[in-house]
């Protein structure tokens, strides 16, 4: 897949980030390491058959990027039969640096579920295996809904979720503040919203912050209308009916051929917590990284270290370090 060339394109400026792009979440816990104890005990008899991880505040360290104990991590669970899946909020328009995290092999969901995609290899093409949109229409009216008791917000927009206009840069309103320094249209917010679909939404309050953004929202959203969540950047998204990080994992797990049961999923933020619950709820594993947001760390079954002090790599490793383990084959 490639990149179409936009008409005027500029960079947004915002908190430097290396090569990727990352959240900055639980910056004080970033860096702490957790004891996991006996991960034996805990686990008992069950193994996982697969696993998801988020990737910003999760899988990438605070640069960014994938760290080389995450990539030899996530590579010796591959050599023992156990998929690794990301699965993120960054659109379409980031599919590179997500596969780039991913070392190029396996799925991905993107968009908070609204992009399901198989990497291509040996010269094959990417497999896009779902993509949801929303009618201009419908978004424009859940923001003046939303408007109505929060203030006026500032907007920018991931184009529609067809596959080539998914994966032009994104549509920024003037004065959005986009935290990273990637390519992106600045435009007023009357000319923000393409004429077709879009895959989300962002909103950004001058005065609110995310947590209190977002439970202002859903005062007024039907969720039969949009689905909404935030990842901690400051802003919250809005989504297509549905759309969530769980529905996009079920087209995963459809493909895999696996069950919800069968997954260890790592995640540290609200977007996180529809596919926490699902995975919970049918007795597989969650796992919140040290920096997570306190309703990750309550909604999960079990905690690792933060983000840089590779929390996902620490676990894997005492995962595949057990004796009894037989990766791949779900027990209990």
């Amino acid at each position: 897949m490639s990149s179409p060339q936009p008409d005027a394109v500029a960079p947004v400026l915002g908190v430097p980030t290396g090569a990727g792009l990352t959240a900055p979440s639980g910056v004080a816990l970033a860096r702490d390491v957790v004891d996991l104890g006996d991960l034996g005990a805990r686990l008992g008899g069950w193994r996982p058959r697969v696993v998801v991880s988020d990737m910003d505040g999760t899988l990438l360290d605070g640069a960014g990027v994938v760290s080389p104990r995450t990539h030899a991590a996530v590579a010796a669970c591959r050599a023992a039969g156990l998929p690794v899946v990301g699965a993120t909020g960054r659109g379409p328009r980031l599919l590179d640096s997500v596969r780039e995290a991913l070392a190029g092999e396996g799925l991905a969901v993107l968009a908070q579920g609204g992009y399901v995609v198989r990497f291509g290899t040996g010269g094959a093409p990417d497999e896009v295996l779902r993509t949801v949109g929303m009618p201009r229409d419908v978004a424009t009216g859940v923001i003046a809904a939303i408007e109505e008791v929060t203030g006026e917000l500032v907007v920018a927009v991931e184009d529609a979720a067809e596959q080539v206009e998914a994966l032009r840069p994104l549509r920024v309103q003037h004065g959005f503040d986009w935290p990273y320094p990637e390519p992106a249209q600045l435009l007023p917010r009357d000319e923000v919203f393409p004429v077709g679909a879009v895959l989300k939404v962002f909103l950004r309050s001058p005065r609110l912050a995310e947590d209190e953004l977002v439970a202002l929202a859903r005062t007024v959203v039907d969720p039969q209308v949009a689905e909404l969540t935030h990842a901690g950047l400051g802003f919250i998204e809005v989504l297509p009916p549905g759309v969530t990080k769980a529905t996009g994992l079920a087209v995963v797990l459809a493909d895999l051929g696996l069950e919800l049961s069968d997954v260890l999923v790592f995640g540290d933020m609200p977007n996180d917590l529809p596919m926490i619950e699902a995975v919970t709820a049918a007795g597989g594993r969650s796992v919140a990284m040290a920096n997570a947001h306190p309703a990750v760390r309550a909604a999960a079954d079990d905690r690792t270290s933060g983000h840089d002090a590779d929390g996902v790599a620490r676990y894997l490793e005492a995962l595949l370090a057990l004796d009894d383990s037989a990766l791949g084959v779900h027990r209990g």
